[in-house]
């Protein structure tokens, strides 16, 4: 039996608010995004929520509502999906990869500091897998130097850090609603800060540079448009999927967690590295990643789960060694860490109502001699 990496929690709700949306004929932008935004924004106690295409359209908008262009650093944990570095990329800046602590795939504090030069200006902290990183020693680093810190929570919403939701911890958080994600509209993302002009200025960056229209403006007036933006505009059909989908985010993310507590226990006596959880986190556990111990053992795994038609994959990409491998060249013994995870971390599957003898089925063929 077939048994997927994850499967979107979707159902009559969904359908609905849709059927509303397109009988309204308002398809883009309109009362559904209005109400997801803010849906978000109250579950997460935080002052602006801003929904775009994509996380990937949200880091870009981070960075350019920061300011960061041509000349400057960014720091980029290498063990993230490509998309964080390729967001610096395209505002003209340079990514310097920085290594993570293999035991919770985030961003190693120490490695930052020595990934630190004079053209740093901003640090993103990914919380890979739904897991925040290491939040105090980021901001502190940070602080001193008078640099951003964006938040890469495409994977953490539900997660927190000492008490605070994940995307409220930096000066801008950036969510991804693709479907492997927590909640999902399809494709989709969402910015949140506290900052009035930050998002006053990612508002309009979304729609084409264009400025809100003045109070009082006839119906037929044109807007202004102060500056180069993007077609980064969440329909409303996709709004009307994540507002139901955020009236079930609590009874998701329980289950992601039970879930992740039957792996847990189910291989607790195994050789396998499981996922490490600090007492000061709460895991979103938009994966479930575990370490093997050698890279063949990882891969002679993921042969016995494929050959049982079980979805499974490595965690991530050591980003480092994609296409910016030669301009790290020099610097031999880069990111050991990351390279280690990517070589040895499988994600198992976690399916909304997984039965326990699926599980113990994955939990069995990870553990075959």
């Amino acid at each position: 039996m077939h048994i997927p990496i994850i499967r979107p929690v979707l159902g009559d709700e969904e359908l609905e608010n849709v059927r509303e949306c397109l009988a309204s004929g308002y398809l883009t932008q309109g009362k559904f995004v209005a109400r997801f935004e803010q849906s978000v924004a109250d579950y997460l106690t935080c002052r602006h929520a801003v929904a775009v295409t994509s996380g990937t359209a949200a880091l870009h908008l981070a960075l350019l509502a920061l300011s960061i262009g041509p000349g400057d650093e960014v720091v980029v944990p290498s063990l993230t999906w490509v998309a964080t570095a390729n967001a610096v990329s395209y505002v003209g800046a340079t990514p310097v990869f920085a290594d993570v602590r293999p035991e919770t795939f985030t961003l190693d504090p120490e490695d930052l500091a020595r990934a630190l030069t004079p053209q740093t200006r901003a640090v993103i902290a990914v919380h890979l897998f739904g897991l925040c990183a290491d939040m105090d020693e980021i901001r502190r680093m940070a602080a001193e130097r008078d640099l951003f810190v964006v938040e890469d929570a495409a994977c953490a919403l539900g997660s927190s850090y000492q008490g605070r939701p994940a995307g409220t911890l930096g000066h801008v958080g950036c969510f991804s609603f693709h479907p492997r994600k927590v909640i999902t509209t399809g494709e989709g993302g969402m910015l949140t800060t506290a900052d009035d002009g930050l998002a006053a200025a990612l508002r309009e960056l979304r729609n084409h540079g264009c400025s809100p229209m003045p109070a009082g403006s006839p119906p037929w007036a044109m807007p202004d448009v102060p500056r180069c933006g993007y077609n980064y505009r969440l329909t409303d059909i996709q709004g009307a999927v994540g507002c139901a989908q955020m009236e079930k985010i609590d009874a998701i993310l329980a289950e992601r967690a039970r879930l992740a507590g039957v792996y847990t226990e189910l291989l607790a006596a195994s050789p396998l590295i499981l996922p490490a959880v600090p007492d000061d986190r709460v895991h979103s556990w938009q994966s479930y990643v575990v370490r093997f111990r050698s890279t063949a053992a990882r891969n002679a795994a993921a042969e016995r789960l494929a050959a049982a038609d079980i979805e499974c994959r490595p965690g991530t990409h050591a980003a480092h060694r994609l296409r910016w491998q030669a301009a790290h060249a020099a610097r031999t013994d880069c990111c050991p860490g990351a390279a280690l995870c990517e070589d040895t971390s499988l994600v198992l599957p976690l399916v909304h109502g997984m039965p326990r003898e699926d599980q113990a089925r994955v939990a069995a063929l990870l553990c075959q001699d």
